[in-house]
């Protein structure tokens, strides 16, 4: 349908843009607003009725940053009961989801996508699925809105290089925390 406005044909606002995954419940998302011009560019990350209305209806309650450098690597974490909608604001990454639990036919699978600010796509995760990533560019920023608070005693751990998954990563000796050097547990 075709609006007007002072007798000029107005379109639609764009629709968010999500897409099923190999993983059951995993979505990528493509933002509906993208606009770049000799100014720079304008991306709107999050509408909650655009976002409702393209099926992803959960009330969002904190959102967090984390800043790294290259080739840092942060995670396979995860929790019981969190959704995640996973940005890169700035640089470019490498993002690893995992099926953990343990009742899903798709247990310790993985699916990995590449996050940038050039692409702007996002991840939609589950509860019960573990995410990590790798930072590919000098720096980068990795924002996600989740649908609980942060609870560390809630969350799960495994090991990033753990040989039962077979995750490929595109760097052999990631710099890692020591909790995420450490055994996996729940």
């Amino acid at each position: 349908m075709m609006n007007t406005l002072n007798g000029k044909t107005i379109s639609p606002p764009p629709k968010l843009q999500v897409s099923s995954c190999r993983l059951e419940g995993v979505r990528l998302v493509i933002p509906p607003t993208i606009f770049e011009d000799f100014r720079g560019t304008y991306v709107e990350t999050f509408n909650e009725d655009v976002y409702r209305q393209a099926g992803i209806d959960m009330n969002f309650v904190q959102d967090d940053i984390s800043v790294s450098s290259r080739h840092v690597l942060r995670g396979i974490h995860g929790d019981q009961e969190t959704w995640k909608l996973v940005s890169c604001l700035w640089g470019k990454f490498y993002l690893v989801v995992v099926n953990w639990d343990p009742m899903s036919p798709q247990y310790q699978q993985w699916e990995s996508f590449t996050l940038s600010d050039h692409n702007r796509r996002q991840v939609l995760i589950p509860p019960k699925f573990g995410n990590a990533h790798l930072v590919l560019s000098n720096q980068a920023i990795f924002h996600y809105k989740q649908t609980t608070n942060y609870n560390r005693d809630g969350q799960f751990t495994v090991p990033w290089n753990d040989p039962t998954l077979g995750i490929w990563w595109p760097v052999k000796q990631p710099i890692v925390s020591q909790r995420d050097e450490g055994v996996a547990h729940v």
